[in-house]
């Protein structure tokens, strides 16, 4: 059997290596067009802020490595069209400058998100944080840097703006909508804002950006509300699934632009599959097919992928998008929908928001935690959470997706067994605190 795996980070080299323990005898072939596999993108804030040194710490497994381990990985190498009738693909060797093509028998499209570049003029002037180049391209003109601007208000944006303020980088972060963070409703975000703030962030919010332009040695960004000169410009400005050359070469998509799968990861087309990033999946939730670009997510469904790839039967029941993240003094957790996408949805919903203490009360270094909890107005079903508190809030969101994916009410939630000591929380965890509010 010969297996073609089209991309080499998380879902495709989970995927390939999934097939392979199974399988030592099968021919395995990993084509990634970037140098590297296997990397960690969601660290390049915290290295570009001088808490990682040096940046190949986030690199997971090299394509040496998966050699070692028997997989044909090829770096440098673009899948430019897969030919589905003929079961081959057609491949650039940009390192020989080279072009050749490999069949197969089975295949896992695995080419990830790549960044949001809106018909904006000069956003080549810009910084993207998609690939270690780009991240090192970034740092390089951070080096010298005595102002930034940060466009784009999620998580990555905000990660940015907090790393460019240790090292005393003047920032300004721009967003067009009314708020940071969408994936938060209005009044959890404004916690996270006045956090950004108070590091000496300046947030303009409703403030499109219109263009940037060099001017002399720096750049000029033209924006809704004025114009900024600065030293560099951070483009954060969301990401889409890669699914171009699955288009091109006949693979459905679905109504999201990222592949069409069932819940095996199989597109309608036998023998093909497609994870992480650029595949939709099934949100537990809101029932129906969503694109979630998520490392976990990424990781789960390149293993289900490739256990079918294999001959396995193995479902990915779906996802409800918990994610954490650390933005300044606060660890910042959502879960299931918000308050606003329940309304967007026509869900009528009760919701509750506390505010505790992450610790017992009497003990050292207790902070506040600010908890919102989503349920259905008719069952009580938990449907959603956010959290942001200080150190030790943020993990608490996976008490949530648990009650969320089992389908708990918030009379199910107050009576779990929690544990309890007074340097981890108050007898009451602040989740079932909200939770009986509710």
């Amino acid at each position: 059997m010969r297996v073609v795996v089209v991309g080499g980070d998380a879902a495709g080299a989970t995927a390939a290596s999934t097939v392979k323990r199974r399988h030592p005898d099968w021919e395995v072939v990993v084509f990634e067009k970037g140098p590297w596999t296997s990397y960690a993108a969601c660290g390049f804030p915290y290295v570009l802020g001088g808490l990682i040194d040096p940046w190949e710490k986030l690199v997971a497994r090299s394509a040496e490595q998966h050699r070692k381990n028997g997989l044909d990985a090829r770096v440098e190498t673009e899948v430019t069209a897969i030919d589905l009738d003929a079961r081959k693909v057609q491949y650039r060797d940009h390192a020989r400058g080279e072009d050749g093509e490999e069949p197969f028998d089975r295949l896992v499209y695995a080419t990830g998100a790549g960044e949001a570049r809106p018909p904006i003029p000069g956003l080549e002037h810009g910084h993207f944080l998609q690939t270690p180049g780009q991240a090192r391209a970034l740092g390089e003109a951070l080096a010298t840097a005595k102002h930034a601007v940060v466009v784009g208000g999620g998580y990555i944006g905000l990660e940015m703006a907090e790393s460019l303020r240790r090292r005393d980088i003047e920032t300004v972060l721009i967003d067009a909508a009314s708020q940071v963070m969408l994936t938060l409703d209005a009044d959890m975000a404004a916690l996270v804002q006045t956090a950004l703030g108070d590091t000496g962030v300046e947030v303009r919010l409703d403030t499109a950006l219109g263009s940037i332009e060099p001017s002399g040695d720096r750049f000029a960004v033209k924006t809704a509300s004025g114009d900024l000169v600065t030293d560099a410009v951070v483009l954060a400005m969301g990401s889409k699934p890669r699914s171009a050359l699955a288009k091109a070469s006949g693979l459905p998509l679905g109504d999201t632009g990222a592949v069409k799968v069932d819940h095996r990861m199989a597109t309608p087309i036998e023998g093909i599959y497609a994870a992480g990033d650029c595949a939709e999946v099934w949100h537990l939730v809101k029932e129906q097919w969503v694109n979630i670009h998520l490392g976990t997510v990424a990781n789960k469904t390149g293993r289900i992928a490739g256990m079918n790839v294999g001959g396995e039967e193995a479902l990915f029941p779906g996802a409800i998008g918990t994610a954490v993240s650390k933005i300044c003094r606060y660890e910042v957790a959502r879960t299931g929908i918000t308050e606003r996408e329940a309304a967007t949805l026509g869900r009528k919903v009760k919701t509750a928001m506390i505010k505790s203490l992450t610790r017992a009360h009497y003990y050292p270094d207790a902070g506040p935690i600010h908890v919102k909890l989503v349920a259905d107005a008719d069952s009580g079903v938990i449907l959603g959470g956010q959290i942001v508190g200080t150190e030790g809030a943020a993990k608490r969101i996976d008490v949530v997706a648990t009650a969320i994916t089992k389908r708990m009410t918030a009379t199910e939630l107050v009576d779990l067994d929690l544990s309890y000591a007074p340097p981890y929380s108050p007898v009451w965890d602040p989740v079932q605190v909200a939770a009986r509010q509710l």
